[in-house]
């Protein structure tokens, strides 16, 4: 059974991980040089409902990445404004972990392999091409992400703004489902216009002053008020809702990842080195984070609530390909699922759908319902904030309690069904 995944985000690499596990030979192709995507420069896990999404998948025998993640956290059980219990992983040594993890477990890596072509017969997809070589498979899963490419930057948002993502390098974002010839949807602001734009932005830690950085280091979280004249208000474009509050708007928050995530989608740097301690302040990612950042939620895959994607008998979806889903928490769930179901059908056993009776598939099931409205288009969903995170509290769906997560995992029947069982 041979599984080719187009993407080496963190949802890619989650499917590859359950895939493998499965019996399956698996093969990422990731765009760039490196691999995690957007999860190079994030970090945010465990908060809010996200905790409890990250135990639901370790009970269903999902949390390879999660356990991987915990170890390479650099604070843990922390708070900041709306948010509680979170950890932040270290975006630098969390990658080579990532990488380690694939090699071991005989997953085959290629970088700087951007997908520009696929080969569908009668529904199934026989073969995609990236970089003028063909790579088939059983099955294949879309996990390209939603984010850019450069035109979309500059139509939707403030332009390119030189992310890690790198498109000037490596070429822009290419969409596996688009590319299979299926239709896709778009995402919209608040407003009606269309993407959305990456919430938070990377700072140099050492270009900051002495005492923030200490207190970074020390806490992982710096707040610090805005004085009236230089506030800036971009709640309302921005991808994570979740952090839509008005704290920040009226404070610089920050978080401690090895670097200083600022959150925030972009920030004037004239103005940021107004307000003390920001005097010498340089962005790390993107590098012209004092004008905009990426915009994201292009092109999302029509799919089931098994991830499969509608019109294509082969190909499944996860991260942000497979709907409005927010988060790195959100794509490697995805990614297991969509690991999982892919190398069940390339065994010709059935795919898994995920009870709702778990948050994890309340999740799926109610963003593929809302997707389908114009309403539900223009919002954001995330374990940890907004919408979706509302919903769990009103079903009850959320807890910090591990032996009450387990036991509801248990209880659905699903306790460890993506360990391996072939």
């Amino acid at each position: 059974m041979r599984i080719a995944i187009a993407g080496g985000g963190w949802s890619g690499c989650a499917a590859a991980v359950s895939a493998v596990k499965r019996g399956a030979e698996v093969t990422l192709l990731e765009r760039t040089d490196m691999l995690l995507g957007t999860g190079l420069v994030g970090g945010i896990m465990r908060n809010n409902g996200r905790f409890t999404a990250t135990e639901e998948c370790i009970a269903l025998g999902g949390g390879d990445l999660f356990t991987l993640i915990d170890k390479n956290c650099r604070h843990r059980n922390i708070e900041f404004p709306g948010h509680k219990h979170a950890s932040l992983y270290d975006i630098s040594t969390t990658p080579a972990e990532v990488e380690r993890r694939l090699a071991s477990l005989g997953v085959e890596t290629v970088l700087e392999a951007r997908v520009s072509g696929v080969e569908v017969d009668g529904g199934i997809i026989r073969s995609i091409t990236a970089n003028d070589r063909n790579y088939g498979g059983d099955v294949f899963i879309d996990a390209t992400g939603t984010a850019g490419p450069m035109n979309n930057c500059t139509k939707y948002g403030n332009g390119c703004a030189m992310c890690v993502l790198r498109c000037p390098s490596f070429g822009g974002r290419l969409s596996l489902t688009g590319l299979a010839g299926i239709a896709e949807m778009d995402g919209k602001k608040a407003d009606g216009t269309t993407g959305a734009m990456s919430g938070s932005c990377k700072l140099l830690k050492e270009s900051l002053a002495d005492s923030i950085a200490e207190k970074l280091n020390a806490t992982g979280v710096a707040v610090i008020p805005i004085p009236p004249e230089l506030k800036e208000d971009h709640l309302s474009i921005k991808a994570c809702q979740q952090y839509a509050l008005p704290e920040f708007k009226d404070n610089i928050i920050l978080l401690d990842t090895g670097h200083a995530k600022l959150m925030t989608p972009f920030f004037a740097l004239e103005r940021l080195k107004k307000i003390p301690g920001f005097e010498n302040a340089r962005y790390e990612d993107p590098y012209a984070g004092g004008r905009g950042n990426s915009m994201r939620f292009f092109a999302m895959a029509p799919r089931d609530d098994a991830l499969k994607v509608m019109g294509l008998e082969n190909l499944f979806c996860c991260g942000e390909k497979a709907g409005l889903l927010v988060g790195h928490t959100e794509a490697i769930v995805t990614g297991v699922l969509a690991g999982y179901n892919a190398a069940q059908y390339g065994a010709g056993r059935p795919a898994l759908t995920l009870p709702r009776s778990l948050a994890i598939g309340e999740a799926i099931a109610w963003v593929r319902e809302q997707m389908a409205t114009a309403e539900g288009k223009g919002k954001k969903y995330t374990f940890s904030g907004s919408v979706l995170f509302e919903r769990m509290k009103e079903l009850g769906l959320y807890s910090t309690d591990t032996d009450a997560i387990r036991q509801r995992v248990a209880d659905s029947g699903m306790a460890g069904i993506f360990t391996l069982t072939v």
